[in-house]
């Protein structure tokens, strides 16, 4: 299982230099965020589950500047990159339940 990242821990400030190779889920979070709190539990399931992707967490706070360019104001969210290219995104302020970020993940594999 590939355990989630920090954007930080990479130690490149260019997300795209990151996400130009692979397939990637972004979650983007706040430490102050209820709804984040709730879905982050779940989160290693999900890993485990979607283990060909990596997966990069991204606490919005920290990086404004990534959350304005991929325009995400509400968290939790989750984007999907492949090789570069946004394939997918679960974007808004819900709260969101493993099962609703599988049939998302899932929707979007599966095109």
């Amino acid at each position: 299982m590939n355990d989630m990242k920090e954007f930080e821990d990479y130690g490149i400030k260019d997300w795209h230099e990151v996400t130009k190779e692979g397939k990637f889920i972004l979650f983007f979070h706040a430490d102050w965020c209820p709804d984040c709190k709730f879905i982050e539990p779940k989160l290693p399931e999900l890993e485990k589950e979607y283990s060909d992707f990596n997966w990069i967490s991204f606490n919005r706070d920290n990086n404004m500047d990534i959350a304005r360019e991929l325009d995400i104001m509400g968290i939790p969210s989750f984007v999907i990159i492949e090789n570069g290219q946004e394939i997918g995104r679960l974007v808004n302020k819900d709260r969101k339940t493993k099962e609703e970020v599988e049939t998302f993940i899932d929707s979007v594999i599966n095109k």
